[in-house]
């Protein structure tokens, strides 16, 4: 019996593996997409050293009253704005790597947590262990997109944009994971919707990069 789990934890370990790969491995083409839209939404005017939108988290630090500018850590200056787009693309570079490692841990914990659905409680701690992961991973990306620096300002155009396409999903899958963790140990049935919903939303953003 014992050798028949380690079988099946080997075979699961290494799906899980290549899955992880095969995600990495597209990653060069989907940052090819996430760059070109950062040109698009970062042209430079020559009045305007930021967009007039930005996400609440973004204006709080790097508005022109935001903590940055008072602070004088950061101030609002063309070098300096210059600097800040670099910053930018190296967390948003980051957020996107992290994006495909929490994809793969939502894989792995939506096969787990089956397995627990079916009265397979061997590996529940496997199961609690994953999770925190992934949610301190899914966190730590969303927290690189909502406080990375501003672009220069923000490109209009017609139709939905993959951009916008990707923050209304990121406002659902946020929403999802939030529900997720919080209804862990009190809603089983909700627990599982409010993942798979996550998890659904989370796919479709990443994809929105690729497609």
């Amino acid at each position: 019996m014992a050798i028949m789990n380690t079988t099946k934890i080997f075979a699961f370990s290494s799906g899980l593996f290549l899955l992880l790969m095969l995600l990495v491995s597209s990653l060069s083409n989907a940052q090819d997409n996430l760059f070109e839209m950062l040109r698009e939404e970062s042209g430079v005017t020559e009045t305007a050293l930021l967009p007039e939108k930005m996400i609440f988290t973004q204006r709080w630090l790097w508005g022109e009253k935001g903590l940055m500018r008072k602070t004088k850590w950061s101030p609002l200056t063309t070098e300096q704005r210059e600097k800040e787009l670099k910053i930018r693309r190296k967390m948003l570079k980051t957020h996107q790597v992290i994006g495909f490692v929490t994809l793969a841990g939502m894989i792995a914990q939506g096969i787990l947590g089956t397995q627990l659905y079916n009265d397979d409680y061997s590996k529940y701690k496997f199961h609690k262990t994953i999770g925190n992961i992934t949610s301190a991973s899914y966190f730590t990306g969303a927290g690189l997109s909502l406080f990375a620096p501003p672009p220069l300002i923000h490109k209009k155009s017609k139709g939905l944009s993959s951009s916008q396409a990707h923050k209304y999903l990121a406002t659902l899958h946020f929403s999802a994971m939030l529900a997720t963790n919080l209804l862990a140990e009190h809603n089983k049935k909700l627990h599982r919707a409010s993942a798979f919903a996550a998890f659904g939303s989370y796919a479709t953003a990443i994809l929105v990069f690729k497609f």
